[in-house]
């Protein structure tokens, strides 16, 4: 294996790693946190490992575990499914019918000229608060961020020659599987497909903690989880007491900027994994 291709293997399997951690803390997710014990009330990492308790006594990992549960699921799905927008944006502008290749394009001048935040504002307080969750949130975010994802992979597509390249495949007996699934999606499109993925399951989570600790400061109700479940805006807001009020809640702001910063570097890896040869 080349050198080039030994490091996108690398960065394959840390993404793949990472996010794996990702999923499997959000089945580990306790259902509720535990009582608070106020003997041990903000204890940092050594005196109750891993990451320390809050000002109750309350384990941090519990609030790491229960915000990855908040996050897994809808910001994974999120990010497939303008993954799949772009692939079929792609193969749309290979395929030859000019109707569906308007019809796309349509789409995306719509969608592209929506104001991303007010609607997600709107879908997040439509929401009855008995069914808060990310997930409607994340589905729109990546409907919002299609148009972009779907330009660069028709963009792509087209440079290969479009429904010309097709043809000339189809010339040396490649059947239409071969074609559309393996020389143009994996072979060409693979790198915009995976990289805008990635960066929309990044923005979901970033999208949730911002949403989450702007209620938190309004003390407003969650808008993308229930009330037994906590965010890992909580880590962040908790550690903003120990900048403007002394609280010795330092380990709870760290943890927090670690997770944000393995979000970006999972997104990241998963670019680098995908880079063009």
């Amino acid at each position: 294996m080349r050198k080039g291709g030994t490091a996108r293997m690398v960065w394959l399997v840390i993404a793949l790693v990472m996010l794996g951690g990702l999923i499997v803390a959000s089945y580990l997710a306790p259902e509720f946190l535990t009582r608070p014990d106020l003997a041990h009330r903000n204890a940092g990492p050594l005196v109750v490992p891993p990451f320390g308790t809050d000002s109750m006594g309350i384990p941090l990992m519990e609030y790491a575990l229960q915000g990855a549960k908040v996050v897994a699921i809808p910001s994974v799905l999120s990010g497939l499914l303008v993954s799949f927008l772009a692939i079929l944006a792609g193969l749309a502008r290979c395929m030859g019918f000019r109707w569906i290749d308007n019809a796309l394009a349509m789409f995306q001048e719509l969608v592209g000229a929506l104001p991303r935040l007010v609607v997600i504002l709107v879908v997040a307080v439509a929401m009855p608060r008995d069914y808060r969750s990310l997930l409607p949130i994340g589905l729109t975010w990546a409907f919002l961020a299609a148009p972009a994802a779907m330009d660069e992979a028709a963009a792509t597509a087209g440079r290969l020659g479009g429904a010309a390249f097709v043809e000339a495949l189809r010339a040396h007996g490649f059947n239409a599987f071969r074609i559309y699934l393996y020389h143009i999606t994996w072979l060409n499109l693979r790198s915009v497909i995976v990289r805008q993925g990635a960066e929309v399951i990044m923005q979901v989570v970033f999208l949730e903690i911002s949403l989450s600790y702007l209620a938190l400061a309004q003390q407003l109700p969650a808008l993308t989880h229930s009330d037994s479940v906590n965010s890992w805006a909580s880590l962040l807001y908790d550690g903003y007491t120990w900048l403007v009020a002394g609280e010795r809640m330092r380990h709870a702001m760290l943890l927090g900027i670690l997770l944000v910063a393995m979000t970006a570097l999972m997104a990241q890896a998963f670019r680098m994994a995908a880079r063009e040869r």
